[in-house]
């Protein structure tokens, strides 16, 4: 199977590294960026000592300069792309009262404006022969807790954005689809309590390699059939009615 060239944005730590991880073990050609340096790095030279092609970018897609100069390094080694994984976010609450307008902006722009900026870049790489981009949302764009705006707006926004993308680029054979978690522990699982893991109808807590499963199925060229589509992996809860008794 001929090797893919794969771009992860936000693939340092959690969802992202497992991305990384599990996209090298497929034996595809992965670029990840991130504005974790360290971690990025620390990452890379895993990947690498266990022979696997992974390349770290060190860039904040809050930055439309930095993205740019992430695809450039891309086109200059492969002048091609074949699936972007959209990943990078802030997970980030604040008070309604009390969020600034910088707040604001710091969050749309590294949630949201960052998926449009870099699915326009992957786009260019894409165009000629097709490809698939994937963004991750969240089960949050269609519930919230309290002081939650930003954040809903930015992963709301995204699966807008997603069939909208999907319609532009189907002319050249690029699907666009979109993924919302619900929770997906990142941190220690084994710290988890009994009714953490009993409330999902499945039965326990989210884990990144759950999303990672789900990218590898959007990005298989076999299932073509799927595009503008937001597929909700959170172990049901969404689908739970919640009553007081």
């Amino acid at each position: 199977m001929k090797k893919r060239i794969v771009c992860i944005t936000g693939g340092a730590n959690g969802i992202g590294k497992s991305l990384v991880e599990h996209f090298s073990e497929l034996g595809d050609v992965v670029h990840f960026f991130d504005k974790d340096r360290e971690g990025g790095e620390r990452l890379e030279r895993e990947q690498v000592k266990m022979g696997y092609s992974a390349v770290f970018h060190h860039t904040d897609v809050a930055s439309h300069e930095e993205i740019k100069n992430g695809f450039q390094a891309i086109r200059r080694n492969h002048d091609s792309l074949d699936v972007l994984i959209n990943n990078a976010g802030i997970s980030k609450f604040k008070s309604f009262w009390e969020m600034t307008p910088e707040d604001w902006n710091t969050i749309i722009s590294a949630n949201l404006s960052s998926v449009f900026h870099c699915s326009r870049e992957a786009a260019g790489l894409m165009k000629d022969k097709g490809g698939t981009i994937i963004n991750i949302a969240s089960t949050r764009a269609r519930m919230s807790e309290p002081h939650t705006e930003a954040y809903s707006a930015s992963k709301g926004g995204i699966a807008s954005l997603t069939h909208s993308l999907a319609i532009t680029l189907g002319e050249y054979k690029i699907r666009v689809n979109s993924i919302s978690p619900g929770w997906i522990e990142t941190g220690d699982y084994s710290a988890l309590r009994e009714i953490d893991h009993s409330q999902h109808p499945s039965g326990r807590v989210g884990k990144p390699e759950d999303i990672a499963r789900t990218c590898r199925f959007l990005a298989d060229p076999e299932n073509d059939f799927i595009t503008g589509e937001n597929l909700v992996v959170d172990g049901g809860m969404t689908r739970k009615m919640i009553y007081e008794h």
